[in-house]
């Protein structure tokens, strides 16, 4: 079956998870709209992933599925049921979300082609996940429909407020002269989250060689490993306020450059245009690593266990504890330059 355009009025966009996968799924809006300019895009998501689609211009609904409550997600599939959809892109093709896309009514249903899901569906995507990045991944499932990738943009909404916070913050702690570099410590599991211990040896050193001010910034669940981290460091460094995931995007966006975990944070710093150093340990850059030109990764290759995706380390955690600093800032310098940042010393000489 091939898409008929002309009677797409409608578009359902499914995807489940945490705000990160939720980010990384925009990429397919810009080319929604150039396809299908005048249909109305909604988007079924988890309340986490909710964050990430609120305010977005040219989305018109966010829909979200209760994980635990068999009422509520009875309503979330009547009400996609009442919306009638013409078509229906299933961007997370689990048992869930190919029954919500099958009783949609929907003309055009697509998802991946997966063992006991195939029945939801007309149309489907690549088979293999693991051979694109977590983004292109989007992409190749438009390719598959025969529909425009032309646009590679992710999307994250700040509000005026979300940006006079930021700017009244770093108003009270920065001079606008300040070359202000973020540390993120946030992570979704245990293991992916670099240790303070590295985490303020890092801050140190971008300090020292970048004349760099230091912003650690932290949401929910990161403070104990935010505090540790600031209280290590050698140099003075400037401790976020608590925020909403909003607050600390429009913070991000103040920053030069930020330097993360594989997190959902990190990815928002990406759709925000902060160019982005992320580390990894369990999990694989190729497949879930910052997304677009501006911006690096680093992970410790030569450890036999890098890449395990365990989501609690049962040995040291060396993937981040024996990180070399000075390969950190390899990769640092490489985004400087490649994003021509202009760093203090270079304004001194």
């Amino acid at each position: 079956m091939k898409i008929d355009k002309r009677k797409v009025k409608k578009i359902l966009c499914i995807k489940l998870r945490g705000i990160g996968d939720v980010i990384l799924s925009t990429v397919v809006l810009d080319n929604l709209r150039e396809e299908f300019p005048e249909a109305e895009i909604d988007y079924l998501t988890e309340a986490p992933g909710k964050a990430a689609l609120d305010g977005l211009p040219g989305l018109n609904e966010v829909l979200v599925l209760e994980r635990n409550s068999t009422l509520k997600a009875l309503s979330a599939i009547l009400k996609v049921r009442n919306k009638h959809y013409d078509l229906v892109l299933d961007f997370y093709t689990n048992p869930r979300t190919a029954l919500i896309t099958f009783l949609s009514g929907a003309r055009f249903r697509a998802g991946f082609p997966y063992k006991g899901r195939t029945y939801a569906y007309n149309l489907t995507g690549p088979s293999e996940r693991d051979k694109f990045h977590a983004a292109d991944l989007h992409l190749e499932f438009l390719k598959y429909l025969e529909l425009s990738t032309s646009s590679k943009e992710l999307h994250f909404s700040l509000s005026e407020k979300d940006l006079e916070f930021a700017e009244n913050f770093f108003n009270r702690e920065f001079k606008p002269s300040d070359f202000v570099v973020g540390l993120s410590p946030s992570g979704g599991w245990a293991s992916k989250k670099c240790d303070p211990e590295k985490f303020s040896e890092i801050g140190d050193e971008i300090a020292s060689r970048l004349s760099a001010k230091v912003l650690i910034i932290w949401g929910p669940g990161d403070k104990e490993e935010a505090l540790k981290t600031m209280s290590l460091m050698k140099t003075k460094a400037v401790l976020a306020p608590p925020t909403d995931i909003r607050q600390m995007g429009a913070l991000m966006k103040k920053c030069r450059l930020l330097i993360a975990n594989d997190s959902g944070p990190m990815h928002m710093a990406t759709a925000l245009d902060v160019p982005v150093l992320s580390l990894h340990g369990p999990t694989d850059p190729l497949l879930q690593g910052p997304y677009g030109i501006k911006h690096e990764w680093i992970r410790l290759e030569g450890l036999e266990c890098i890449g395990c995706n365990l989501l609690d380390c049962p040995r040291h955690h060396e993937c981040f504890l024996e990180l070399p600093v000075e390969s950190v800032m390899k990769k640092v310098m490489t985004i400087v330059e490649k994003n021509n940042l202009r760093l203090p010393l270079d304004e001194k000489n």
